[in-house]
Protein backbone atom coordinates (compact mmCIF):
# COMPACT_ATOMS: atom_id res chain seq x y z
CA UNK A 1 0.00 0.00 0.00
CA UNK A 2 0.60 3.48 -0.63
CA UNK A 3 3.07 5.23 2.45
CA UNK A 4 1.15 8.21 3.37
CA UNK A 5 3.05 10.85 5.52
CA UNK A 6 1.04 12.06 8.56
CA UNK A 7 2.80 15.49 9.09
CA UNK A 8 1.94 17.77 6.43
CA UNK A 9 1.80 21.34 7.63
CA UNK A 10 4.82 21.30 9.59
CA UNK A 11 7.72 19.70 7.33
CA UNK A 12 9.81 22.41 6.81
CA UNK A 13 10.23 23.14 10.64
CA UNK A 14 10.64 19.29 11.29
CA UNK A 15 13.58 19.43 8.60
CA UNK A 16 15.10 22.33 10.19
CA UNK A 17 14.62 20.15 13.63
CA UNK A 18 16.41 16.87 12.75
CA UNK A 19 18.90 19.17 10.50
CA UNK A 20 20.21 20.77 13.17
CA UNK A 21 20.84 17.93 15.46
CA UNK A 22 21.89 15.20 12.66
CA UNK A 23 24.82 17.09 11.90
CA UNK A 24 26.09 15.81 15.79
CA UNK A 25 23.71 12.21 15.71
CA UNK A 26 23.30 9.64 13.14
CA UNK A 27 19.74 9.27 12.21
CA UNK A 28 18.11 5.73 13.35
CA UNK A 29 15.10 4.15 11.65
CA UNK A 30 12.88 1.97 13.77
CA UNK A 31 14.55 -1.21 11.48
CA UNK A 32 18.15 -0.21 13.00
CA UNK A 33 16.68 0.26 16.50
CA UNK A 34 14.84 -3.45 15.87
CA UNK A 35 18.32 -4.87 14.51
CA UNK A 36 20.31 -3.31 16.95
CA UNK A 37 18.49 -4.69 19.74
CA UNK A 38 18.46 -8.35 18.09
CA UNK A 39 22.65 -7.90 18.58
CA UNK A 40 22.70 -6.03 22.08
CA UNK A 41 19.37 -6.03 24.14
CA UNK A 42 20.58 -8.37 27.11
CA UNK A 43 17.19 -9.46 27.89
CA UNK A 44 17.85 -11.02 24.23
CA UNK A 45 20.90 -12.32 24.98
CA UNK A 46 19.82 -14.30 28.13
CA UNK A 47 17.17 -15.53 25.86
CA UNK A 48 19.91 -16.98 23.46
CA UNK A 49 21.85 -18.48 26.33
CA UNK A 50 18.57 -20.29 27.65
CA UNK A 51 17.57 -21.46 24.19
CA UNK A 52 21.55 -23.20 24.69
CA UNK A 53 21.10 -24.29 27.83
CA UNK A 54 18.07 -26.19 26.66
CA UNK A 55 20.23 -28.00 24.05
CA UNK A 56 22.79 -28.89 26.31
CA UNK A 57 19.59 -30.56 28.39
CA UNK A 58 18.29 -32.09 25.89
CA UNK A 59 21.76 -33.78 24.93
CA UNK A 60 22.08 -34.87 28.59
CA UNK A 61 18.97 -36.78 28.65
CA UNK A 62 19.80 -38.39 25.55
CA UNK A 63 23.39 -39.21 26.90
CA UNK A 64 21.58 -41.40 29.63
CA UNK A 65 21.19 -44.31 26.98
CA UNK A 66 25.10 -44.42 26.93
CA UNK A 67 27.06 -46.97 28.59
CA UNK A 68 28.24 -45.31 31.77
CA UNK A 69 31.90 -46.95 33.03
CA UNK A 70 32.97 -45.99 36.65
CA UNK A 71 36.68 -47.40 38.35
CA UNK A 72 35.90 -48.38 42.24
CA UNK A 73 38.88 -48.79 44.70
CA UNK A 74 39.08 -49.49 48.36
CA UNK A 75 40.92 -50.67 51.04
CA UNK A 76 39.91 -52.10 54.19
CA UNK A 77 41.88 -52.98 56.80
CA UNK A 78 39.68 -55.47 59.56
CA UNK A 79 41.15 -54.79 63.23
CA UNK A 80 38.64 -57.80 64.22
CA UNK A 81 37.87 -60.04 60.98
CA UNK A 82 34.42 -60.89 60.58
CA UNK A 83 32.38 -64.13 62.03
CA UNK A 84 30.51 -66.68 60.87
CA UNK A 85 28.88 -69.36 62.12
CA UNK A 86 29.79 -72.98 61.19
CA UNK A 87 27.56 -75.98 61.59
CA UNK A 88 29.74 -78.28 64.03
CA UNK A 89 29.61 -81.37 62.08
CA UNK A 90 31.61 -79.22 59.67
CA UNK A 91 34.90 -79.73 62.59
CA UNK A 92 33.65 -82.63 64.00
CA UNK A 93 31.27 -85.44 61.84
CA UNK A 94 29.74 -86.85 65.37
CA UNK A 95 28.60 -83.53 66.60
CA UNK A 96 24.76 -83.45 66.93
CA UNK A 97 22.64 -81.74 64.16
CA UNK A 98 21.70 -78.27 64.86
CA UNK A 99 24.56 -76.96 66.92
CA UNK A 100 27.05 -74.06 65.42
CA UNK A 101 30.52 -73.07 66.13
CA UNK A 102 31.42 -69.55 65.29
CA UNK A 103 34.82 -68.79 62.61
CA UNK A 104 36.29 -65.78 61.81
CA UNK A 105 37.19 -66.16 57.90
CA UNK A 106 39.58 -63.81 55.46
CA UNK A 107 42.74 -61.79 56.50
CA UNK A 108 43.26 -58.38 57.87
CA UNK A 109 44.12 -56.47 54.91
CA UNK A 110 41.34 -56.21 51.46
CA UNK A 111 42.01 -54.33 48.28
CA UNK A 112 39.16 -54.22 45.99
CA UNK A 113 39.85 -52.57 42.50
CA UNK A 114 37.48 -52.35 39.29
CA UNK A 115 35.43 -51.06 36.76
CA UNK A 116 32.19 -51.44 36.26
CA UNK A 117 29.90 -50.85 33.40
CA UNK A 118 26.22 -50.12 33.36
CA UNK A 119 23.72 -49.49 30.23
CA UNK A 120 20.16 -49.05 29.73
CA UNK A 121 18.50 -51.70 27.16
CA UNK A 122 15.30 -49.95 28.29
CA UNK A 123 14.07 -47.63 30.56
CA UNK A 124 10.73 -45.50 29.95
CA UNK A 125 11.53 -42.53 32.24
CA UNK A 126 14.57 -41.85 30.27
CA UNK A 127 12.48 -41.73 27.04
CA UNK A 128 10.15 -39.77 28.61
CA UNK A 129 12.71 -37.15 30.02
CA UNK A 130 14.25 -37.16 26.02
CA UNK A 131 10.36 -35.82 24.35
CA UNK A 132 10.17 -33.65 27.66
CA UNK A 133 13.27 -32.26 26.86
CA UNK A 134 12.82 -31.50 23.05
CA UNK A 135 9.97 -30.06 23.65
CA UNK A 136 10.88 -27.90 26.77
CA UNK A 137 13.59 -26.72 23.83
CA UNK A 138 11.17 -25.54 21.87
CA UNK A 139 8.96 -24.44 24.79
CA UNK A 140 12.06 -21.60 25.53
CA UNK A 141 12.35 -21.11 21.70
CA UNK A 142 8.83 -19.66 21.79
CA UNK A 143 9.65 -18.22 25.43
CA UNK A 144 12.61 -16.09 23.71
CA UNK A 145 10.53 -15.37 20.46
CA UNK A 146 7.94 -13.76 22.69
CA UNK A 147 10.86 -11.66 24.34
CA UNK A 148 11.64 -10.86 20.85
CA UNK A 149 7.91 -9.43 20.54
CA UNK A 150 7.86 -7.81 23.62
CA UNK A 151 11.22 -6.11 22.63
CA UNK A 152 10.00 -4.91 19.08
CA UNK A 153 6.83 -4.04 20.67
CA UNK A 154 8.65 -1.50 22.93
CA UNK A 155 10.91 -0.11 20.92
CA UNK A 156 8.33 0.84 18.30
CA UNK A 157 5.82 2.31 21.11
CA UNK A 158 9.26 4.20 22.19
CA UNK A 159 9.72 5.27 18.66
CA UNK A 160 6.19 6.69 18.19
CA UNK A 161 6.67 8.83 21.19
CA UNK A 162 9.48 10.36 20.46
CA UNK A 163 8.37 11.52 16.77
CA UNK A 164 4.76 12.64 18.31
CA UNK A 165 7.17 14.64 20.72
CA UNK A 166 9.27 16.00 17.70
CA UNK A 167 6.35 17.30 15.92
CA UNK A 168 5.45 18.72 18.75
CA UNK A 169 8.54 20.67 18.85
CA UNK A 170 8.05 21.60 15.51
CA UNK A 171 4.15 22.82 16.36
CA UNK A 172 5.68 24.90 19.65
CA UNK A 173 8.32 26.43 16.92
CA UNK A 174 5.58 27.50 14.40
CA UNK A 175 3.48 28.71 17.39
CA UNK A 176 6.43 30.51 18.96
CA UNK A 177 7.07 32.52 15.44
CA UNK A 178 3.71 33.07 15.21
CA UNK A 179 3.79 34.91 18.81
CA UNK A 180 6.94 36.54 18.21
CA UNK A 181 5.63 38.17 14.84
CA UNK A 182 2.19 39.22 17.31
CA UNK A 183 4.41 40.32 19.91
CA UNK A 184 6.79 42.91 17.62
CA UNK A 185 3.28 44.20 15.98
CA UNK A 186 2.18 44.64 19.69
CA UNK A 187 5.53 46.32 20.84
CA UNK A 188 4.94 48.74 17.75
CA UNK A 189 1.10 49.50 18.16
CA UNK A 190 2.03 50.05 21.46
CA UNK A 191 4.53 52.73 20.61
CA UNK A 192 1.86 54.53 18.33
CA UNK A 193 -0.34 54.76 21.46
CA UNK A 194 -2.59 51.98 19.07
CA UNK A 195 -2.03 49.35 22.14
CA UNK A 196 -2.24 49.12 25.77
CA UNK A 197 0.75 48.08 27.75
CA UNK A 198 -1.43 45.42 28.85
CA UNK A 199 -2.09 43.75 25.15
CA UNK A 200 1.98 43.17 25.13
CA UNK A 201 2.26 41.83 28.23
CA UNK A 202 -0.75 38.97 27.13
CA UNK A 203 1.44 38.39 24.33
CA UNK A 204 4.93 38.48 26.07
CA UNK A 205 2.80 35.73 28.49
CA UNK A 206 2.01 33.31 25.35
CA UNK A 207 6.08 33.55 24.01
CA UNK A 208 7.02 33.07 27.66
CA UNK A 209 4.96 30.09 28.51
CA UNK A 210 5.65 28.21 24.85
CA UNK A 211 9.64 28.77 25.09
CA UNK A 212 8.59 26.69 28.32
CA UNK A 213 6.91 24.57 26.99
CA UNK A 214 9.30 23.64 24.62
CA UNK A 215 12.23 22.91 26.66
CA UNK A 216 9.57 20.66 28.63
CA UNK A 217 8.53 18.46 25.54
CA UNK A 218 12.67 18.53 24.73
CA UNK A 219 13.55 16.93 27.82
CA UNK A 220 10.69 14.29 27.64
CA UNK A 221 11.86 13.99 24.04
CA UNK A 222 15.54 13.46 25.64
CA UNK A 223 14.12 10.67 28.38
CA UNK A 224 12.54 8.84 25.47
CA UNK A 225 15.58 8.53 23.54
CA UNK A 226 17.21 7.25 26.75
CA UNK A 227 14.80 4.59 27.36
CA UNK A 228 14.64 3.86 23.49
CA UNK A 229 18.88 3.53 24.00
CA UNK A 230 18.32 1.00 26.83
CA UNK A 231 15.98 -0.79 25.21
CA UNK A 232 18.44 -1.15 22.31
CA UNK A 233 20.99 -2.32 24.76
CA UNK A 234 23.63 0.58 23.55
CA UNK A 235 25.15 3.45 25.68
CA UNK A 236 23.15 5.75 27.01
CA UNK A 237 26.15 8.32 26.30
CA UNK A 238 25.95 7.40 22.48
CA UNK A 239 24.47 10.15 20.57
CA UNK A 240 21.02 9.08 18.15
CA UNK A 241 18.03 10.88 16.16
CA UNK A 242 15.49 9.24 15.33
CA UNK A 243 13.52 9.25 11.54
CA UNK A 244 10.92 12.32 11.68
CA UNK A 245 8.15 11.87 9.73
CA UNK A 246 5.74 9.04 10.49
CA UNK A 247 4.90 6.89 8.38
CA UNK A 248 1.78 4.10 8.34
CA UNK A 249 -0.28 2.13 5.81
CA UNK A 250 -3.57 3.47 5.29
CA UNK A 251 -6.46 0.70 5.84
CA UNK A 252 -3.63 -1.98 6.31
CA UNK A 253 -5.10 -5.75 6.70
CA UNK A 254 -2.69 -7.76 8.43
CA UNK A 255 -2.71 -11.72 7.90
CA UNK A 256 -3.71 -13.70 11.26
CA UNK A 257 -1.27 -16.25 12.31
CA UNK A 258 -1.41 -18.22 15.72
CA UNK A 259 0.04 -15.96 18.42
CA UNK A 260 2.82 -16.71 20.56
CA UNK A 261 0.86 -16.83 23.69
CA UNK A 262 -1.02 -19.30 21.93
CA UNK A 263 1.86 -21.47 20.72
CA UNK A 264 3.03 -21.81 24.04
CA UNK A 265 0.06 -22.95 25.49
CA UNK A 266 0.06 -25.91 22.91
CA UNK A 267 3.69 -26.93 23.61
CA UNK A 268 2.78 -26.76 26.81
CA UNK A 269 0.14 -29.24 26.42
CA UNK A 270 1.93 -31.21 24.36
CA UNK A 271 4.91 -31.44 27.24
CA UNK A 272 2.21 -32.28 30.08
CA UNK A 273 0.88 -34.99 27.45
CA UNK A 274 4.70 -36.57 27.45
CA UNK A 275 5.34 -36.57 31.05
CA UNK A 276 1.36 -38.31 31.35
CA UNK A 277 2.38 -40.56 29.06
CA UNK A 278 5.85 -41.23 30.54
CA UNK A 279 4.31 -41.61 34.34
CA UNK A 280 1.86 -44.62 32.89
CA UNK A 281 4.38 -46.23 31.23
CA UNK A 282 6.38 -46.29 34.43
CA UNK A 283 3.45 -47.81 36.09
CA UNK A 284 3.05 -51.06 33.53
CA UNK A 285 6.75 -51.03 32.09
CA UNK A 286 9.86 -52.60 33.81
CA UNK A 287 13.12 -50.76 33.43
CA UNK A 288 16.43 -53.39 31.92
CA UNK A 289 19.71 -52.83 32.69
CA UNK A 290 22.80 -54.18 31.01
CA UNK A 291 25.93 -54.54 33.76
CA UNK A 292 29.45 -55.56 34.47
CA UNK A 293 31.96 -55.56 36.55
CA UNK A 294 35.88 -56.68 35.92
CA UNK A 295 38.99 -56.36 38.24
CA UNK A 296 40.93 -57.40 41.05
CA UNK A 297 40.94 -58.43 44.65
CA UNK A 298 43.74 -58.13 46.94
CA UNK A 299 44.23 -60.74 50.29
CA UNK A 300 46.55 -59.06 52.89
CA UNK A 301 48.46 -61.10 55.89
CA UNK A 302 50.91 -58.93 58.20
CA UNK A 303 51.57 -60.92 60.71
CA UNK A 304 55.13 -63.01 61.14
CA UNK A 305 56.28 -65.42 59.59
CA UNK A 306 53.65 -65.64 56.71
CA UNK A 307 52.78 -62.27 55.76
CA UNK A 308 51.86 -62.20 52.04
CA UNK A 309 49.61 -59.79 49.85
CA UNK A 310 48.33 -61.75 47.02
CA UNK A 311 45.71 -60.26 43.96
CA UNK A 312 42.95 -62.25 42.58
CA UNK A 313 41.09 -61.37 39.33
CA UNK A 314 37.31 -61.01 39.30
CA UNK A 315 34.85 -60.42 36.44
CA UNK A 316 31.04 -60.78 35.85
CA UNK A 317 28.24 -59.79 33.31
CA UNK A 318 24.64 -60.21 34.20
CA UNK A 319 21.42 -58.03 33.01
CA UNK A 320 18.70 -56.55 36.03
CA UNK A 321 15.07 -56.52 35.37
CA UNK A 322 13.10 -53.49 37.59
CA UNK A 323 9.72 -53.26 37.62
CA UNK A 324 7.71 -51.86 41.03
CA UNK A 325 5.02 -53.74 42.30
CA UNK A 326 3.89 -50.84 44.50
CA UNK A 327 5.40 -47.22 46.14
CA UNK A 328 2.31 -45.99 48.21
CA UNK A 329 0.04 -44.79 45.37
CA UNK A 330 2.53 -42.32 44.43
CA UNK A 331 2.43 -42.42 40.89
CA UNK A 332 -1.05 -42.73 40.49
CA UNK A 333 -0.89 -39.19 42.89
CA UNK A 334 1.28 -37.71 40.07
CA UNK A 335 -1.08 -39.17 37.42
CA UNK A 336 -3.80 -37.00 39.06
CA UNK A 337 -1.78 -33.46 39.19
CA UNK A 338 -0.80 -33.65 35.77
CA UNK A 339 -4.53 -34.66 34.29
CA UNK A 340 -5.92 -31.72 36.34
CA UNK A 341 -2.91 -29.57 35.42
CA UNK A 342 -3.84 -30.37 31.51
CA UNK A 343 -7.21 -29.48 31.35
CA UNK A 344 -6.29 -26.12 33.17
CA UNK A 345 -3.93 -26.37 30.43
CA UNK A 346 -6.99 -26.58 27.93
CA UNK A 347 -9.24 -23.89 29.56
CA UNK A 348 -6.44 -21.58 29.25
CA UNK A 349 -5.88 -22.02 25.55
CA UNK A 350 -9.53 -21.82 25.10
CA UNK A 351 -9.40 -18.43 26.93
CA UNK A 352 -6.97 -16.97 25.29
CA UNK A 353 -8.13 -17.53 22.00
CA UNK A 354 -11.47 -15.86 22.65
CA UNK A 355 -9.79 -12.83 24.47
CA UNK A 356 -7.32 -12.80 21.44
CA UNK A 357 -9.99 -12.73 19.42
CA UNK A 358 -12.08 -9.98 20.92
CA UNK A 359 -9.06 -7.84 21.34
CA UNK A 360 -8.29 -7.95 17.45
CA UNK A 361 -11.79 -6.73 16.97
CA UNK A 362 -11.40 -4.39 19.66
CA UNK A 363 -7.81 -2.86 17.67
CA UNK A 364 -9.91 -2.90 14.64
CA UNK A 365 -12.36 -0.49 15.67
CA UNK A 366 -10.38 1.53 17.61
CA UNK A 367 -7.64 1.63 14.27
CA UNK A 368 -10.90 2.41 11.79
CA UNK A 369 -11.94 5.18 14.61
CA UNK A 370 -8.11 6.84 15.12
CA UNK A 371 -7.85 6.76 11.34
CA UNK A 372 -10.77 9.09 10.40
CA UNK A 373 -10.02 11.03 13.56
CA UNK A 374 -6.50 12.18 11.87
CA UNK A 375 -7.90 12.80 8.56
CA UNK A 376 -10.30 15.31 10.50
CA UNK A 377 -7.66 17.17 12.80
CA UNK A 378 -5.79 17.14 9.67
CA UNK A 379 -8.41 19.24 7.88
CA UNK A 380 -8.79 21.25 11.07
CA UNK A 381 -5.59 22.14 11.79
CA UNK A 382 -5.57 23.69 7.71
CA UNK A 383 -8.73 25.66 9.11
CA UNK A 384 -7.57 26.58 12.53
CA UNK A 385 -3.97 28.04 10.79
CA UNK A 386 -6.52 29.76 8.09
CA UNK A 387 -9.06 31.63 10.73
CA UNK A 388 -5.64 32.41 12.49
CA UNK A 389 -3.87 33.86 9.27
CA UNK A 390 -7.22 35.67 8.62
CA UNK A 391 -7.48 37.28 12.23
CA UNK A 392 -4.04 38.84 12.07
CA UNK A 393 -4.62 40.65 8.92
CA UNK A 394 -7.88 41.92 10.51
CA UNK A 395 -5.96 42.84 13.64
CA UNK A 396 -3.52 44.67 11.87
CA UNK A 397 -6.54 46.43 9.76
CA UNK A 398 -8.48 47.47 13.31
CA UNK A 399 -11.04 44.78 12.60
CA UNK A 400 -9.99 42.29 15.28
CA UNK A 401 -8.82 42.61 19.15
CA UNK A 402 -6.13 41.31 20.28
CA UNK A 403 -8.70 38.68 22.53
CA UNK A 404 -9.78 37.73 18.96
CA UNK A 405 -6.08 36.87 17.87
CA UNK A 406 -5.52 34.61 21.02
CA UNK A 407 -8.88 32.93 20.71
CA UNK A 408 -7.86 31.91 17.43
CA UNK A 409 -4.03 31.09 17.95
CA UNK A 410 -5.69 29.34 20.52
CA UNK A 411 -8.09 26.91 18.50
CA UNK A 412 -5.08 26.27 16.77
CA UNK A 413 -2.82 24.82 19.50
CA UNK A 414 -6.22 22.63 20.60
CA UNK A 415 -6.34 21.31 16.75
CA UNK A 416 -2.83 20.72 16.76
CA UNK A 417 -2.92 18.69 20.05
CA UNK A 418 -6.11 17.00 19.23
CA UNK A 419 -4.31 16.31 16.06
CA UNK A 420 -1.22 14.55 17.97
CA UNK A 421 -3.65 12.98 20.43
CA UNK A 422 -5.43 10.77 17.43
CA UNK A 423 -2.29 10.10 15.85
CA UNK A 424 -1.05 8.45 19.06
CA UNK A 425 -4.09 6.18 19.05
CA UNK A 426 -4.07 5.16 15.67
CA UNK A 427 -0.38 4.27 16.41
CA UNK A 428 -1.66 2.30 19.43
CA UNK A 429 -4.13 0.59 17.62
CA UNK A 430 -2.14 0.00 14.95
CA UNK A 431 1.00 -1.93 16.95
CA UNK A 432 -1.33 -3.51 19.15
CA UNK A 433 -3.83 -4.83 16.09
CA UNK A 434 0.50 -6.29 14.67
CA UNK A 435 0.79 -7.75 17.91
CA UNK A 436 -2.74 -9.53 18.78
CA UNK A 437 -2.30 -10.80 14.73
CA UNK A 438 1.24 -12.34 15.24
CA UNK A 439 2.61 -9.75 12.85
CA UNK A 440 5.11 -7.35 15.65
CA UNK A 441 7.92 -9.17 14.38
CA UNK A 442 7.43 -7.81 10.30
CA UNK A 443 8.16 -4.29 11.46
CA UNK A 444 9.79 -2.49 8.89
Amino acid sequence: MKLVSIHILYSILLVSIIGSQSAQAQVWTMQDCIDTAQVHNKNLQMGRNNIAIGEQKEKEAKANLFPKVTANADYKYFTNLPYQLMPLSTFNSTAPEGQFKEAQFGVPHNINANLQLSMPLYNPQVYGTIQTTKVASELTELQYQKTEEQIYFEISNLYYNAQILLHQIAFIDSNHINASRLLKNMQLLNQQLLAIGTDVSKVKLQVAQLTTQKEIIRNKYEQILNALKFTMGISIEQSIQIEPNIQYQSANEYTPSSTLDIRIIKAQNRLLSIELSTLNKSRFLPSLYLFGTYGTTGFGYDKQSNGFLKFYPIGFAGIQLSYTLFNGTITQLKLNQKNFELRNNILQSGILTEQNNMQIENAKLQRIVAQYSVETSTEQIKLAQTIYEQTILQQKHGTASLTDVLLADNALREAQQTYLSVVIDYLRADLDLKKLTGNISRIK
